[in-house]
């Protein structure tokens, strides 16, 4: 059974965002998390619910469409998103589209071509999205000597990968991180947290330590100064939401 895709609503015409919302509802492909019309709302609710995709309108209550993605995308917890607006003028279409907005669709809008663009967003756009992260992240390993061929290497990936999707799990590295990068692998936490260290000592070990200061713009480390697991996904994973 394929998960459902999980949207959020984002519309200060209620009677527009409840047609919305009865229509997506009506879908079996589709689960609507949550909608409202106020864009601090919007912001307290996509950050809580984290929906695949966010639905908005540019006009909303208070806060406006484009500070609610400037402020999702601050706090790490942009989903994919798209804009469904009344405005029309090219300037607001070239700012969403500068903003990382996948679409942005002028009112009104059939429904169904709205369903079949948040399929397509939330399908093409994240294998595509989740390869370069995985690119970019195999670079960064090459860059300062970790092995592909390491177990380590797999499990710092994986790690830095969940870290990007959800930079609060670097707080709770032991009780989320290490179980979830082990259930995958069919493996333990602590072989998990065990591999990862060993990936970090063979680097150090390769005398790679400038390539790992240069990465990251800083002279943080030394010869006897390795970084714990955590904090090198952290850095790494911050590194890879500054980047975009």
């Amino acid at each position: 059974m394929e998960s459902k895709i999980k949207i959020y609503f984002a519309d200060a015409d209620s009677e527009e965002l409840t047609k919305e919302v009865e229509f997506f509802k009506s879908k079996k492909e589709f689960e609507v998390v949550g909608f409202a019309g106020d864009g601090a709302k919007v912001i307290e609710e996509v950050e809580r619910l984290k929906p695949d995709v966010l639905v908005s309108e540019v006009l909303l209550s208070g806060i406006d469409g484009f500070k609610v993605v400037e402020t999702l995308k601050l706090d790490g917890k942009m989903p994919k998103a798209l804009f469904v607006s009344n405005l029309t003028h090219a300037g607001f279409i070239s700012k969403a589209m500068k903003e990382g907005i996948s679409y942005f669709m002028i009112k009104p809008v059939s429904y169904q071509n709205l369903a079949e663009r948040v399929v397509e967003i939330s399908t093409i756009d994240s294998a595509e999205g989740e390869k370069q992260l995985e690119e970019k992240i195999s670079n960064i390993f090459i860059s300062i000597g970790i092995p592909a061929h390491i177990k380590g290497y797999h499990f710092l990936r994986e790690a830095v990968k969940l870290a990007v999707t959800d930079p609060e799990i670097i707080s709770s590295i032991t009780k989320r991180l290490y179980p979830t990068i082990a259930e995958k692998f069919a493996t333990s936490p602590s072989k998990v947290e065990r591999g990862m260290r060993h990936a970090i000592e063979v680097a150090w070990n390769r005398g790679k330590i400038e390539n790992i200061n240069n990465l990251f713009g800083l002279q943080i480390y030394g010869a006897n100064e390795k970084p714990t697991n955590g904090e090198l996904i952290a850095l790494i994973a911050d590194k890879m939401l500054m980047e975009g």
